[in-house]
């Protein structure tokens, strides 16, 4: 950060180590003392009462920073002209900038991502962070790392730099050639390789969702980037593709490109929800230049459960489980999940010597509570007094009834006794809709406040959900958003006590990752990747990995028993809550230590 640029939560701190404060403001009995060289406090002359003035001091200092604060706050309103969360950043992008302390990799790769999202640009879901954070983390390790992406037309170009066309050539589709663009930009300090055809595919305001024929474009944009490679001469180690959009890479490159030039790559399938198969009918498959019925047997492409039907269907997907050198899905439970139920399971036993399940990590550049541009004050687990702003911050900006900022931080013991919960998802069936609808209920009526953000792509879901923002938006307690911003995410888990992720089924789940490194301690349903995660506070048999509260039902019951024993913790236990605070925010999920295992996995696939 910018050292000119000082945070409130920065001046707060040094408020507190001011040298030779005034007499009128402080008992004259107290004087500073250099305790470490970033901590000063105020030290008694009387020894006999030392822990008592000590505390009453440190009290009196907190509370004169918070008032600090208060003043240089702009505090937002619900009737504010611009949302709290709309404001002109500095910039939405994380910058160019690698860890400088990770250890380089001594046998360095090139890979090349070819995916359908990437964060910050074209993000949808968890899918565009994993790529962004796992291609950072690759990077910083010493490998050369390249993101190819559809030019979406709705990319906001300013959250781009260097952007520039470096080739324009021809890619097959149904029979033609179109001619298409190939541009380069960094974004995030990664170089993306951006494919635009001349056509209308990927024309539209938004990710997904336009007028032409995604799956179709999906095939198109598979084999260009192939294409690309092969006119540009690029041989990289490893082509990771991610989800049914690019899973039929694979087929066109053992079947075709590998027997024209591109020799070197060798391909990972990363998998991240096994619940979209990219289904396809033949002669879908036989637009982007392969025959579609070689591939409709069991032991390729066709769709399991659509055998005997007429017509069989293909599923990308399976075709791309069969054709890559490994597969990974995106937790160690959901593989396990995943090989025993499911109509791919079949195909993922037969196939599980190359079936792996690495976790998914957190972008620390980008979800980060002591360097996060979007927070009025940012905190870590040493200093979390930030985090108390925050909260008061989104409650005022919400018209949420807001408890006094004097208050001692990291203590609701004194003030504070409403914990703030935050459920930030899509709001699809995976996600447990009917218990988020039963949390918020069960919220008011345990007296917290809760923040719901997502949208619904689901037209009767979306019209449920706002029924239930007409019911509860004008009160004083909860507050349902059906948008997604990403300013306000990180503004939410700020705020956070407590963060909701009651998932029917979880492949990983960023949410409670996130929310722990912002301090919000996750309540989850305990599958995939939030079993892999979170581990229950009152659970004797593991006391050390402790971090939340999970319960394991689908019922309404279940999510009551999870919810009222954090309640319970916050009011009542509130020095213990703060331990657990801490506790989460220095919890390492962050990606060097995924990447590593994935570079691991690239190693065994690349050809020597």
């Amino acid at each position: 950060m910018n050292p000119t640029m000082r945070s409130p939560c920065s001046a707060a701190a040094a408020a507190l180590v001011q040298p030779n404060p005034s007499p009128a403001k402080f008992p004259a009995s107290f004087v500073w003392r250099r305790r470490t060289e970033t901590d000063r406090v105020y030290v008694s002359r009387s020894r006999r009462t030392r822990h008592h003035r000590v505390s009453f001091q440190l009290k009196v200092a907190v509370d004169k920073a918070m008032d600090w604060v208060s003043e240089k706050i702009i505090w937002p309103s619900p009737d504010d002209e611009i949302l709290f969360w709309k404001k002109d950043y500095s910039s939405h992008d994380v910058g160019t900038d690698l860890p400088v302390t990770v250890r380089k990799d001594s046998d360095l790769m090139r890979i090349i991502h070819v995916t359908a999202e990437m964060a910050p640009i074209a993000k949808v879901g968890g899918l565009g962070d994993v790529v962004t954070g796992l291609a950072r983390a690759c990077i910083s390790r010493g490998h050369t790392v390249e993101v190819m992406l559809p030019f979406y037309e709705c990319i906001p170009k300013s959250q781009m730099t260097e952007l520039a066309l470096i080739r324009t050539y021809n890619s097959y589709h149904d029979g033609n050639w179109i001619s298409t663009n190939a541009y380069r930009a960094i974004v995030s300090g990664i170089p993306v390789i951006l494919i635009e055809p001349s056509n209308n595919f990927f024309k539209g305001q938004t990710i997904y969702g336009g007028s032409y024929n995604e799956l179709e474009a999906y095939l198109f944009f598979s084999r260009a980037c192939l294409e690309w490679m092969q006119v540009a001469g690029v041989q990289p180690d490893i082509i990771h593709v991610h989800e049914w959009q690019t899973s039929a890479l694979p087929l066109l490159y053992w079947d075709m490109y590998n027997k024209l030039s591109l020799r070197k790559p060798r391909i990972v399938l990363t998998i991240h929800n096994m619940e979209h198969y990219g289904e396809c009918r033949q002669e879908q498959l036989s637009k982007c230049g392969l025959d579609g019925e070689v591939y409709a047997v069991t032991d390729k492409a066709v769709d399991d459960r659509t055998i005997g039907h007429n017509p069989e269907r293909l599923s990308l997907l399976k075709g791309g489980i069969v054709y890559s050198n490994a597969v990974v899905t995106v937790s160690p439970t959901y593989m396990r999940e995943t090989l025993r139920s499911g109509w791919l399971g079949s195909t993922l036993i037969t196939h599980k010597d190359k079936y792996h399940g690495v976790l998914n990590g957190v972008d620390n550049a980008i979800w980060n509570p002591a360097t996060d541009i979007f927070l009025p004050a940012q905190f870590d687990a040493e200093k979390t007094e930030g985090k108390k702003i925050c909260k008061h911050y989104v409650q005022r900006g919400l018209g949420l009834p807001t408890e006094s900022l004097a208050a001692v931080p990291d203590s609701h013991a004194s003030g504070d006794n409403v914990p703030l919960i935050v459920c930030i998802t899509r709001l699809v069936a995976q996600k447990g809709l009917h218990l988020i609808t039963h949390a918020i209920k069960l919220v008011e009526e345990l007296g917290g406040q809760m923040v719901v953000l997502g949208k619904a792509p689901d037209a009767r879901v979306d019209r449920e959900f706002k029924s239930l923002v007409d019911l509860h938006n004008k009160g004083s307690r909860i507050r349902i958003l059906l948008m997604y911003s990403e300013e306000l995410s990180h503004l939410l888990y700020a705020a956070a006590d407590m963060v909701l992720v009651p998932s029917i089924y979880e492949p990983c789940g960023l949410a409670q990752m996130i929310g722990m490194c912002y301090g919000a301690i996750p309540v989850v349903r305990k599958t995939g990747g939030l079993a892999d995660t979170v581990f229950d506070v009152d659970d004797p048999t593991n006391p050390e990995a402790a971090n939340g509260f999970v319960f394991e039902g689908i019922d309404e019951g279940s999510l009551k028993w999870a919810l009222g024993r954090a309640f319970t913790h916050y009011k009542e236990k509130p020095d213990e809550w703060k331990r657990l605070v801490k506790k989460v925010m220095k919890i390492d999920n962050g990606w060097n230590n995924t990447a590593g295992k994935y570079i691991s996995l690239y190693s065994l696939a690349r050809a020597r």
